[in-house]
């Protein structure tokens, strides 16, 4: 997975007070928990900026008093009204310890349904996954190619490699919609196999 470097400021004041000063002076208060204790640090806004706006799973390696740790966001808080980032929750990533992270859901091809005028619709662009730090992955890659008009691809049909996804078995990623005018998949496949069968009589007959 691709890292992020990120300088933080060692916190030794807690609580809401000195949190608020840390955010008008523009940083985003933080902690880092999963190691022997927990590391309460700042940094800038702008330091979060590659790790936290992104559709990709990375890590960040942060560096305090001197000591560096890797971790990975557990959770994100952000002001209601004005989507300030306030605070983030990390976990520090141990060899061999597994951790919960959310990866996002990649889909590659044009699914067939889209191309009978179907409407491709992600009902799941991150999925939650236990892994230990090697088997982490970057992303969930999904071919959607052969996905019909009223089909749609679960979490059931995801074979992970390596780690769990957590997310309910029969939970949506993606499905494909009927939209005005959509040609009918069955239909045409029902057509695509009769006019075979057909032209397979035919040269059957010819060459009796």
């Amino acid at each position: 997975m691709k890292s992020v470097e990120i300088q933080g400021n060692e916190r030794t004041n807690f609580g809401s007070k000195y949190a608020q000063l840390e955010r008008k002076a523009g940083n985003v208060p933080c902690v880092i928990y999963g190691g022997e204790a927990p590391i309460h640090f700042s940094a800038p806004t702008l330091a979060f900026k590659g790790l936290v706006y992104t559709a990709e799973a990375k890590t960040a390696k942060v560096t305090v008093g001197g000591s560096t740790v890797e971790a990975v966001i557990q959770d994100l808080q952000f002001h209601p009204v004005t989507d300030q980032l306030m605070h983030i929750d990390f976990i520090q990533l141990v060899e061999g310890k597994p951790v919960t992270i959310d990866i996002p859901v990649k889909l590659h091809g044009q699914a067939r349904g889209v191309l009978n005028g179907g409407k491709l619709k992600s009902v799941l662009r991150k999925l939650s996954v236990r892994a230990v730090p090697a088997s982490i992955p970057e992303s969930i890659d999904l071919d959607v190619t052969d996905l019909r008009i009223g089909k749609s691809i679960r979490v059931s049909d995801v074979t992970p490699e390596g780690f769990e996804i957590l997310n309910a078995t029969t939970a949506v990623i993606v499905t494909v919609k009927k939209a005005r005018g959509a040609v009918d998949d069955e239909d045409e496949e029902g057509t695509e196999e009769g006019a075979e069968a057909t032209a397979e009589a035919t040269a059957e007959a010819a060459a009796e």
